[in-house]
């Protein structure tokens, strides 16, 4: 087996937790790789190497941050995620501090599962972006609220005034599209949420359509040029007047998950939600 390890610079502890995960790998036999950058900070090895070999997991240390950081920069792999939580929240990286070592040898021992899970595909021009949360327009500098007109398979389906619109997958309804009200929705739906940021009028709620529709965003203000980020990393400014079109992947996101784990309890443990699942007899 082959494991591409990725720390952090931005949790100090990182680099210290990786060596003990690396060790505890090698021990069984697993080649460990790594950022060429990386590698005597962890003693594993350059992952440019590798040749034609293909990696079987990709561990990430940090928080959900970091898996989109990663998997946006190793989408060629093709590889499943693992995430491990330095983070808060990490609704993605769900393997705590405390768990590391037991949940590895569940790994090893092949008692994991992989999710696949939508991805969204955005293009404006000659320019192509792939996103595993969502894809946001926002009126960056523009102080007044912007234009913007939604048209889906070709009919006309709204003009929102707003700060801007996300569209988000499955997996980003817990991230940017929750926190502007959008709904949460299971990953394993074949769907978008359209979420306004800030509408001016309050009957332009959330919108979950069919992820086999294309969207056509079109950018309408005389203003300044708006911002296009994927996932929160790669972006690009938006003209008036221009088209920016979003469909369904081919990539699909691959997050490793343990046989054990389900959606359910990371979002009720996640989000603090209270209750109890006893029948209480009258």
């Amino acid at each position: 087996m082959i494991i591409a390890l990725f720390p952090t610079s931005r949790f100090a502890e990182s680099f210290a937790i990786a060596n003990k995960i690396r060790e505890f790998l090698e021990e069984r036999n697993v080649t460990v790789v790594t950022e060429d950058t990386l590698t005597d900070k962890i003693k594993a090895k350059p992952l440019s190497k590798l040749g034609e070999k293909s990696v079987d997991i990709i561990i990430s240390m940090g928080g959900d941050g970091t898996i989109l950081r990663l998997y946006n920069k190793y989408i060629h792999l093709d590889a499943p995620i693992l995430g491990i939580n330095l983070g808060n929240l990490g609704f993605m990286a769900d393997i705590q501090l405390h768990n590391i070592f037991p949940a590895l040898e569940e790994i090893l021992a092949g008692s994991y599962k992989v999710d696949k899970r939508l991805m969204i595909k955005g293009t404006l021009n000659d320019q192509t972006f792939h996103a595993v949360n969502d894809i946001v327009f926002h009126r960056s500098a523009n102080q007044s609220l912007i234009e913007i007109s939604i048209h889906v398979n070709g009919l006309y389906m709204n003009t929102y005034v707003a700060d801007g619109i996300i569209i988000a997958t499955p997996n980003g309804s817990t991230a940017y599209s929750l926190s502007a009200g959008g709904p949460i929705v299971t990953p394993t739906l074949n769907a978008f949420v359209i979420t306004p940021i800030c509408a001016h009028t309050i009957s332009n709620r959330p919108f979950v359509i069919a992820a086999e529709n294309e969207l056509e965003i079109k950018y309408l203000s005389k203003y300044n040029p708006i911002e296009v980020r994927a996932d929160g990393l790669d972006h690009v400014m938006m003209q008036t007047d221009e088209t920016f079109k979003i469909s369904k992947s081919d990539h699909t996101f691959k997050l490793t998950n343990l046989v054990q784990s389900d959606y359910y309890t990371t979002v009720r443990s996640k989000l603090g939600w209270s209750g109890s699942s006893l029948n209480h007899k009258a």
